[in-house]
């Protein structure tokens, strides 16, 4: 299964032969076609709209393209972000399609293997002819304007304006040729850097509610028959495979149902191979896209065979298809997980234990408040992963009729992903809980007897937000682990 899983290097490598050599080409074809006197986009035309106008100093537009396009508004994107953003235009312009000077694509590769990583707003793209405000800002610090990240000692993140983290690197700031600053914010980095990101966690996701759905059937004595391989092998779907042998190597040895516990588990367990699975099959199709466009070149013009081909790689369609494709998956899952604690604070579903497994029903309350907020963490959920496709609208006179939006659905599946954990945390602490209440706590090994110490028993109503945090990381990095181990 495609998984986005590989940490970026902590250098890029410099151009080599190959590389320059096609740079170079890419450069002499444009070149070619300027000196027979035909046109060229953003280099002897203006832009967008603008197109029908003809642009006299290249220079001048290097600069008005980043400055025009400096409109991005919101929080900032996080450092990871930030730095994949801009190694995946690296990555794109070093291909040669793109006429970019090698010299000045070092100049870029040496700021960013120091570690200069520009501060780029989140919000104010349509992603159609790339994520051309968020990219234009990232453009905007390489020249000094705006603000940078910097990485204190103990590895701590903070801005500060951009011109003095240059100045701290040594490095003066940049002014971009319009060539170089054409291909670099014409293009779907920061829709793909986001949606890349959210791959990966909404895997990760699944993974751990997978971890946390065998550790509720061992608790429970629920039917291990509902994970067998001859189940998965009789419908042939890939994902429910693999899932169901997660859970079968996470069940106890010799784990039998327990004759209080129903043939048919409610669907939220006996079904987890099929949802969860689902899901996978799905983060798998969107990882596949999302890998071919890290590949490729999403440039605006290129060239092609000593052709300049004006076109509309930038536009972010399968970006943001994949990007929705992931929402309405990690949604599923995560319902998942809720519905799972509702069976566990149940005593209908829960084998007749106390309601909200407190232990002083009446004058405890147990976790009936985790119940409530991981309601209203699905429900946010499902506004947050609404097709950003469904909201499409025409911009820039009437050069931009068709929108992706596709940063947009980036930006709510990532906001959707840090409650989806939450809601894991909720559920993993109704496992903890299920297990001092049931006394199998203090059996407890590896990351069941972690998630015992961050919550333990309910010998009184506490407030229990940090638990819940905490008990999502710690199964985050299980997951992270296990997918690591290819367990």
């Amino acid at each position: 299964m495609t998984l986005i899983n590989e940490p970026l290097p902590e250098k890029i490598s410099p151009l080599d032969d190959a590389d320059i050599a096609r740079m170079q080409t890419s450069a002499a074809t444009i070149d070619s076609h300027l000196a027979s006197g035909r046109p060229v986009y953003g280099l002897t035309l203006g832009f967008g709209p603008l197109v029908t106008f003809e642009a006299d100093s290249e220079d001048e537009q290097g600069n008005s393209l980043i400055s025009h396009l400096g409109t991005a508004q919101g929080r900032p994107l996080d450092p990871e972000a930030g730095r994949l953003v801009v190694w995946l235009r690296l990555n794109s312009m070093r291909k040669g399609f793109s006429a970019v000077s090698p010299e000045f694509w070092q100049r870029l590769a040496d700021l960013w293997n120091a570690g200069f990583t520009p501060a780029i707003p989140r919000d104010g793209t349509v992603s159609a002819s790339g994520d051309l405000q968020p990219l234009a800002h990232a453009a905007l610090a390489f020249a000094g304007h705006g603000e940078a990240w910097v990485r204190g000692e103990g590895g701590q993140w903070s801005l500060a304006p951009a011109r003095e983290v240059l100045a701290g690197l040594g490095s003066e700031p940049l002014e971009w040729p319009v060539r170089e600053a054409l291909a670099f914010v014409n293009g779907t980095g920061v829709c793909l850097a986001v949606s890349l990101l959210n791959q990966r966690s909404a895997v990760r996701l699944v993974r751990a509610i997978s971890s946390l759905t065998a550790r509720l059937t061992d608790l429970l004595g629920g039917n291990p028959e509902h994970f067998e391989e001859g189940v998965g092998q009789a419908r042939g779907q890939v994902g429910q495979l693999k899932v169901a042998r997660w859970l079968r190597a996470e069940l106890p040895a010799g784990h039998t149902r327990e004759e209080r516990r129903p043939l048919q588990e409610p669907y939220s367990l006996r079904c987890a191979p099929q949802v969860l699975g689902a899901v996978l099959d799905q983060l798998d199709m969107a990882g596949d896209v999302l890998t071919r466009e890290s590949e490729g070149c999403t440039d605006n013009p290129l060239t092609y065979e000593g052709k300049v081909l004006h076109g509309g790689n930038f536009h972010a369609m399968p970006v943001g298809f994949a990007s929705e494709q992931t929402g309405l998956a990690l949604h599923s899952a995560a319902f998942l997980a809720e519905r799972q604690l509702g069976v566990v604070l149940n005593p209908t579903t829960n084998g007749d234990l106390p309601i909200m497994l407190t232990p002083r029903a009446g004058r405890g309350a147990g976790l009936a408040g985790v119940q409530i907020s991981a309601t209203s963490f699905i429900s946010r959920i499902r506004q947050l992963v609404t097709p950003a496709s469904l909201t499409m609208l025409p911009t820039n006179g009437w050069n931009q009729d068709h929108v992706p939006m596709a940063l947009n659905s980036a930006n709510g599946v990532g906001e959707a992903l840090e409650l989806a954990w939450l809601t894991v945390g909720s559920l993993a602490l109704a496992t903890a809980q299920l297990a001092a209440i049931t006394g199998r706590a203090g059996q407890a090994t590896g990351v069941w007897a972690q998630l015992a110490e961050i919550s333990p028993a309910l010998e009184a109503d506490r407030p229990m937000a940090i638990e819940v945090r905490r008990a999502a990381e710690l199964l985050r990095s299980h997951a992270d682990t296990l997918l690591t181990d290819g367990s």
